[in-house]
């Protein structure tokens, strides 16, 4: 990247954040510090309203706009995956900002970029088994974002999975995270007195409190991410699994806490580590006669108690 080019680069990041730190900056364009300095003081001299100095990071003033971005080919094409995606793993509330702000990006491609990206377009499908929580009765994303970032009590009325009760929580909100195919809101729930993951496609309403939360006494979600992995209690599994049959099981042995294999003569010697011996021994089961279950032996059992349920329900 010649100078020119870094010192367009480094405006546009001072433009994305509150504050950037000289090392951040040094970091991000694998430069050193003195570059830093030196760019930052050439900006400043070219008039760019740079604000602070070395040791406690850099801000531009309050006000001053770059104008529109040129982007590149590539960059406008990685925009336009990142829509793709969007239509899959996130719900309308969020989709509709996300395609608004893809035209406004469109509208300043050059005219050969602008038709580059529509050919693309046409070419290109995400296909996922994942699909949005139709279920639920409205779309809440949008406003779920807002309650993490301006740190606001939700109150939710929520769904249990189990006992498919409805309660009316109050939640202060930590973060937002996306697995098992769905989103889920992670907050400290005043009616439980503790932290609890929240379904979103079981949240029948979502209002804002006009109350405020102090964020310290929370942990970040990467906190407590961390954290819940670190007490989870964990069972080892080994199984050994069919040649035949392992090359099937792709991605879904990842869903499952797949640790690390072992190449035998006719099978693979797979270790897991689960937090449900219940569910794991119903994802084996789908492999029949091709899966050995090597240990633990309550994993058998389970295994046994399933067969025999089978059994006895298709018995003509």
């Amino acid at each position: 990247m010649n100078r020119i080019d870094r010192l367009h680069a480094i405006l546009t990041h001072l433009q994305s954040k509150k504050k950037v730190t000289a090392q951040e900056m040094a970091d991000r364009f694998n430069i050193s510090l003195r570059t830093v300095y030196r760019d930052v003081k050439a900006l400043d001299e070219s008039g760019v309203p740079v604000i602070g100095e070395a040791g406690t990071g850099y801000t531009i003033m309050e006000g001053y706009r770059l104008p529109p971005v040129m982007f590149t080919q590539e960059e406008a094409s990685a925009l336009l995956l990142g829509a793709k995606l969007a239509e899959q793993f996130t719900d309308g509330s969020v989709r509709k900002h996300f395609n608004v702000a893809l035209f406004k990006i469109k509208a300043v491609l050059r005219s050969p970029d602008k038709e580059y990206v529509d050919k693309l377009t046409e070419h290109v499908e995400i296909l996922s088994r994942y699909s949005p929580d139709t279920d639920s009765p409205s779309q809440h994303l949008s406003l779920l974002q807002q309650a993490v970032v301006h740190k606001r009590i939700v109150q939710l009325r929520y769904r249990s999975n189990l006992k498919e009760e409805i309660t009316t929580r109050k939640v202060e909100p930590i973060g937002l995270v996306h697995y098992g195919s769905a989103w889920h809101l992670v907050g400290w729930c005043h009616l439980r007195n503790d932290y609890r993951d929240f379904r979103m496609s079981r949240m029948l309403s979502v209002t804002l409190d006009d109350v405020f939360f102090d964020p310290s006494s929370h942990p970040s979600i990467r906190e407590y991410i961390d954290k819940l992995r670190q007490t989870a209690d964990l069972e080892e599994v080994i199984v050994h699994i069919d040649k035949r049959a392992a090359k099937y099981l792709q991605e879904q042995k990842y869903l499952h806490g797949f640790v690390s294999e072992e190449e035998l003569e006719t099978c693979f010697r797979m270790k897991f580590l689960t937090s449900s011996l219940r569910y794991f021994s119903l994802w084996l089961l789908m492999h029949t006669d091709k899966v050995t279950i090597e240990s633990p032996p309550a994993l058998k059992t389970r295994m046994t108690e399933l067969a025999e349920r089978l059994s006895t329900h298709y018995k003509l």
